[in-house]
């Protein structure tokens, strides 16, 4: 009991980190003009089929700058574990990329800790921790380069989501989370019908990409050494809203062996820049 409950809280924080890492519904083309001016969304959060919790996302384009923020609720195995948070992501845009310039998370598990990260434009900044612990003696150190030209866990899904030539599947994204610096491996994974609760006028049909975690530093090796989280198949579902331009994430999966965090659209609106709404209901 003691090891599920161990696993447990460890995939819901492993499941935020990365599901927070792929709400926000980007434009296909960072270059283009046409980018929503606003999309507002509500996502629910299961574990292992049980529904623990919600994500509420925001985002606002400005035509030069965008500025994300979202929170998130999570009470799992009966309340044993809770985790509560909030983050900001604010950047602009430089060619056909997004461009981090902060990013700020706050959260409440057993203890209150934040993260806060500035970037220039070669890179992370600086880095501040609370608490402010040294790195684990087995951890893999951080060098200097490896933080050099990469994303908060917030602003990869621009990346992640700016779809040359309608491919969203064939990327692979840099991130830096505060703590460990890894590597989003995007591949083709298939296409799956879907059903609107009420019709959107866009296709009713998913994109779906595996995407494998790639360890790169800042991590425990041990951890990697037949790990109970599938890090190999995760698996993230974009719904292509072309009359926007943009690829929404729609459903998140981290497979563990005790089962899986799932992150799934309830609604998504989206504000384009001609001010046309959009409402995705699941």
């Amino acid at each position: 009991m003691k090891f599920k409950m161990h696993a447990a809280n460890r995939a819901a924080a492993c499941g935020i980190a990365l599901l927070a890492a792929a709400v926000a519904a980007t434009p296909a083309s960072a270059a283009d003009a046409t980018w929503p001016s606003d999309v507002s969304a509500r996502y629910k959060l299961f574990f292992n089929g049980f529904d623990v919790g919600a994500y509420q996302f925001q985002s606002r384009f400005d035509g030069k700058a965008y500025a994300a923020s979202s929170s998130a609720e999570v009470s799992a195995m009966f309340g044993a574990f809770r985790w509560r948070g909030t983050i900001e992501s604010r950047g602009t845009l430089a060619g056909n990329a997004a461009q981090p310039q902060t990013y700020q998370m706050n959260y409440k598990a057993k203890k209150i800790g934040s993260v806060t990260l500035a970037f220039d434009k070669s890179g992370v900044k600086s880095v501040a921790l609370v608490p402010a612990k040294p790195p684990h003696p087995d951890a893999v150190p951080i060098k200097p380069e490896q933080l050099k030209n990469v994303f908060d866990p917030m602003t990869s899904i621009l990346t992640m989501t700016h779809a040359s030539g309608g491919k969203p599947c064939d990327k692979t994204i840099p991130v830096f989370d505060g703590k460990a610096r890894f590597d989003l491996v995007l591949s083709y994974k298939g296409t799956e019908k879907i059903v609107d609760k009420k019709p959107s006028g866009q296709p009713a049909q998913l994109v779906v990409c595996n995407v494998k975690y790639v360890p790169v530093a800042g991590h425990k090796p041990k951890d990697f050494v037949n790990p109970w989280v599938n890090y190999a198949s995760i698996e993230i579902a974009f719904r292509p809203v072309p009359s926007a331009n943009v690829y929404v994430p729609y459903r998140i999966t981290v497979p563990t062996s005790i089962g899986a965090a799932v992150m799934s659209a309830e609604n998504v609106t989206i504000t384009s820049s001609d001010k046309t709404q959009i409402a995705l209901t699941k």
